[in-house]
């Protein structure tokens, strides 16, 4: 595996295998990899010549300073993964080499990043987007690689390239779960045992919603939701929304879409963890 600290010298690597006629995939992560993110690797390694995966924890995207703080940094464990997934390069630069100067770019996503993540994480996806369109300029691959546990991220990427012609595939691949049922997330690291065991009620909980999504109205899947967590003395809801899966926006009857996706967000103990469930499709 090739691994490469600096912009410079990264393009000037994947420049000659373009030249060459290589096609690029890309998986672009925040380090402490787990299983779903050597899932993309492996899809990436199926579909493109080279497999490029970045490892960069991007400042501008947290906006709870603790949170950036307590991100996991296991840089040499990540190494070893990605040799024994034969992933071709790695691209792990420092804060100074992405951001030289302070970022000030603002996009527009319309009301894509007004509701959820968005609402309750201000800033996160204009942070994203800053440094997905940088990585994607740097390493100008012909797919990028992305999995669905962060639906809302991969919209509002999509949306970015489609925005500013950025000549990329954006290709969603499937949420890997532990053996209990809970996405793979880096920040699975910071649960403790007993943490870990209760949080299973996240895709549990989901998993009757897509039951109830058959005979109960929103209404009454929302309550249930409210319900299931208001009763678990180590875990908040922090948000339960049923919405399209295009425009994002919340749904009050199901027949206002016929593409639906359930997301969730909960605090367990001091973890923020994420999820979602298609309904609809």
């Amino acid at each position: 595996m090739q691994t490469f600290k600096t912009i410079h010298d990264l393009r000037n690597y994947l420049d000659d295998l373009r030249a060459n006629g290589k096609s690029i995939g890309f998986v672009p992560t925040m380090g402490a990899l787990h299983e779903g993110h050597l899932s993309l690797i492996r899809e990436a390694k199926e579909e493109n010549d080279v497999v490029v995966c970045s490892i960069f924890v991007n400042p501008i995207q947290f906006n709870n300073s603790s949170d950036l703080e307590k991100y996991p940094r296991t840089i040499e464990t990540d190494m070893q993964l990605l040799i024994q997934e034969d992933c071709d390069v790695l691209f792990f630069p420092d804060e100074k080499e992405m951001y030289p100067v302070p970022s000030t770019e603002q996009y527009d996503f319309g009301d894509l990043d007004k509701v959820m993540e968005g609402e309750h994480r201000p800033g996160h996806f204009n942070g994203v987007a800053v440094v997905v369109k940088k990585l994607f300029e740097i390493v100008e691959p012909q797919r990028a690689y992305f999995g669905l546990k962060d639906y809302q991220q991969m919209v509002i990427v999509h949306k970015l390239t489609k925005d500013y012609n950025i000549p990329v595939e954006i290709v969603p691949c499937s949420i890997v779960r532990e053996e209990n049922g809970l996405a793979m997330s880096s920040r699975n690291e910071r649960l403790s045992l007993t943490e870990r065991t209760q949080a299973a009620l996240i895709y549990q909980t989901l998993k009757m919603v897509k039951i109830k999504s058959g005979f109960a109205t929103i209404t009454e899947v929302k309550e249930f939701v409210v319900k299931q967590f208001r009763k678990q003395k180590n875990m908040k809801l922090e948000y339960f929304e049923i919405v399209d899966m295009y425009s994002l926006q919340p749904l009050r009857t199901w027949a206002q879409s016929t593409t639906v996706i359930a997301c969730i967000a909960v605090w367990v103990g001091n973890v923020r963890l994420i999820d979602n469930i298609i309904l609809f499709s």
